[in-house]
């Protein structure tokens, strides 16, 4: 394949990566002042994500215990190692590197390799949590406030349906008034997600940076689920959108190891259904949530998109030296 010569050229301006260096170090600064440890996790793992909506890019390191072609994973966030180490009794951490998800290319807001910022606060919930995002993004932002809105609030002010409790048949007429298409799936969540990003997500750009908060029960990932105040069960989970981007997901952490266990074995069965590679399950978690981790509420935030927000560039590659075509 030819090079075009002039691609050895960084496509974000060196101005816009000192300011880059600068909300880097402003984050680094921030968690010190908090006494939150900064760790280094591994970019690669015998095991990959569960997930079924995140591709996983496959390595090969021949040498690894002696057999050729031995596969790893780079890994598309550093939530499962940081949970063993707070296992092992670790106390606060944060994690700001690399991470990696096959597919992640060809739009302004993602490149396949990015910088992801992760944390974890024991003691802390997920409403706790946003208290501790705002405060970090708000001065890189130079934003004001952050409002609160629960899934629920917001499916009720931009649909006027309840998300919970609406049949199949309704957010399957609801989604095909917005969207055009081809689908048949009596899975209530494809239909919740697709009115979300196709209908919700645009709108929430109206309202600058918003939290949106307790989502169904069955998005909770690896999240805790709860009884909120009108009698749903629902995720104790929020995701931060900032003039419409999705820049952060966090969770009040799960820790009962069963349920984990189920959740992955669940995960690697939609896998199966809509065939997807199978690969290794990460049951080291399992394990050391086994041995006991703490109560605790872990976020991860998207630097390259942070960045873009902060510098009104139009697209990540603006603030990345090398994306993925010229990399």
């Amino acid at each position: 394949m030819a090079i075009d010569p002039q691609h050895w050229q960084p496509t974000a301006s060196i101005n816009s990566l000192r300011k880059r260096a600068a909300i880097m170090a402003q984050i680094r600064s921030f968690f010190a002042e908090r006494d939150v440890l900064e760790v280094e996790m591994p970019l690669m793992s015998q095991c990959a994500v569960s997930d079924p909506f995140l591709d996983t890019i496959e390595a090969r390191y021949a040498d690894y215990v002696g057999s050729e072609n031995y596969p790893l994973y780079l890994q598309t966030s550093p939530e499962y190692a940081m949970k063993r180490l707070l296992a092992a009794g670790s106390g606060a951490i944060f994690h700001l590197g690399k991470a990696f998800r096959n597919g992640e290319s060809g739009s302004r807001r993602h490149n396949p390799e990015f910088t992801m910022l992760e944390w974890y606060r024991p003691g802390l919930d997920d409403q706790q949590l946003m208290d501790e995002v705002a405060d970090l993004i708000l001065p890189i932002l130079k934003l004001d406030s952050v409002e609160r809105l629960s899934y629920a609030q917001v499916f009720k002010r931009f649909l006027n349906i309840d998300p919970h409790t609406a049949t199949l048949e309704v957010l399957v007429a609801e989604t095909r008034k917005h969207v055009d298409i081809d689908l048949d799936d009596d899975d209530r969540d494809t239909w919740l997600n697709l009115l979300m990003s196709h209908v919700i997500e645009p709108n929430l750009s109206d309202l600058g940076a918003v939290f949106v908060y307790d989502y169904p029960a069955s998005q909770a990932a690896l999240a805790q689920v709860k009884t909120d105040a009108q009698s749903q069960q629902v995720a104790s989970r929020f995701e931060l959108f900032v003039d419409g981007i999705e820049l952060a997901n966090g969770y009040h952490e799960l820790t009962d190891a069963q349920e984990q266990k189920q959740r992955l074995l669940k995960d690697q069965q939609t896998r199966e259904k809509l065939g997807l590679p199978q690969r290794p399950l990460e049951m080291r978690l399992v394990s050391a949530l086994e041995a006991g981790i703490p109560d605790c509420a872990g976020v991860a935030l998207g630097v390259d998109r942070l960045v873009m927000l902060a510098l009104g560039a139009d697209s990540i590659q603006d603030v990345i030296a090398f994306p993925i075509e010229r990399a």
